[in-house]
């Protein structure tokens, strides 16, 4: 546990609800400035092909957002900073808009093979990609770096982990392959002593 994630997210309002449901509640006092990323947390970034981010509008509204890459697209500069090459989209640039406002964003990071996810709590900074070329070199695979349009560079305070509790294991296309794979060779085996019984 992380005790800078659980300090800024027990609010006397979720203390309130914990006291309400469950008879007491969870203060963490003391906790440092910055909970920094260990092995495991950098390990787990670096294996991802995706994750959510949320942001807040000027309005006061939550905005999540899904990024997606290659593995290790989202980069671990450092155990308390982050980066990632941001594509030409779909033109809204809501969290590009809204990190104007307030640079808070929440990161999401889901392994749902293992049901393991991981929360980060940040602060982010949008860059124009077209006046850093150098930090497009160094974030983005030479395949996509002509559609990067900007850099997202986060400021990692604190992150925690769930419980696997309720996490549906969903497996992408090259996994099912990966896992089927035995079984199409056995199939074609067989079918082939078939063709020789005939």
């Amino acid at each position: 546990m992380a005790d800078k994630f659980h300090e800024l997210v027990f609010t006397d309002s979720v203390r309130k609800a914990q006291a309400h449901y469950y008879g007491k509640s969870q203060r963490i006092e003391g906790a440092p400035e910055r909970d920094a990323l260990t092995e495991d947390e950098t390990a787990f970034i670096q294996s991802r092909d995706s994750f959510y981010m949320a942001t807040v509008s000027e309005t006061g509204w939550p905005y999540v957002q899904h990024r997606g890459g290659n593995p290790g697209f989202l980069r671990v500069i450092n155990p308390t900073s982050l980066a990632f090459a941001d594509y030409k989209g779909n033109r809204q640039l809501l969290s590009t808009g809204n990190l104007a406002v307030t640079d808070r964003v929440t990161l999401f990071l889901m392994d749902y093979p293992q049901r393991t996810r991981l929360k980060i709590l940040g602060h982010a900074r949008v860059e124009d990609a077209r006046q850093h070329p150098e930090l497009v070199a160094q974030l983005a695979e030479p395949e996509v770096q002509r559609i990067v349009e900007r850099l997202f560079l986060i400021e990692v305070v604190s992150f925690d982990w769930n419980c696997p509790q309720y996490i549906t294991p969903r497996y992408t296309a090259a996994e099912v392959d990966v896992a089927v794979a035995p079984l199409k060779q056995r199939i074609a085996e067989l079918e082939a002593k078939l063709l020789l019984q005939r």
